[in-house]
């Protein structure tokens, strides 16, 4: 048994709950789909380079979290919702990731 502790959890079919704030979290759904990053701020766009691997991804404190592998959903999502740190849950929807509309504050506070 590993004693890697992810920086997330999964809730439900579509959730994902950010809990490590020292590590950002770095969402892959699809190659052609834009890929977000997970701060303790916010969600935005990540327009930087993916780290390659777990190793490089921790000296950069961030951790890539791949929606369609099979440890997290098993699939590509059209919508997903995250559960950051801030106290604001995000709807992040895929079919509009070239709008205004890709990222948006779903709930204010979800506690």
């Amino acid at each position: 048994m590993s004693t890697y502790e992810k920086a997330f959890l999964i809730s439900g079919r579509n959730t994902l709950i950010h809990k490590n704030k020292k590590l950002d979290l770095i969402i892959v759904n699809e190659e052609s789909d834009p890929v977000v990053v997970v701060t303790r701020n916010g969600v935005k766009k990540f327009d930087e380079k993916v780290p390659a691997n777990r190793v490089e991804a921790k000296e950069r404190y961030m951790e890539v979290v791949n929606v369609s592998g099979s440890e997290v959903f098993g699939e590509t999502k059209i919508l997903l919702f995250i559960q950051a740190i801030n106290n604001k849950e995000y709807k992040i929807d895929y079919s509009k990731s070239d709008t205004d509309l890709f990222i948006r504050i779903h709930q204010e506070s979800y506690i």
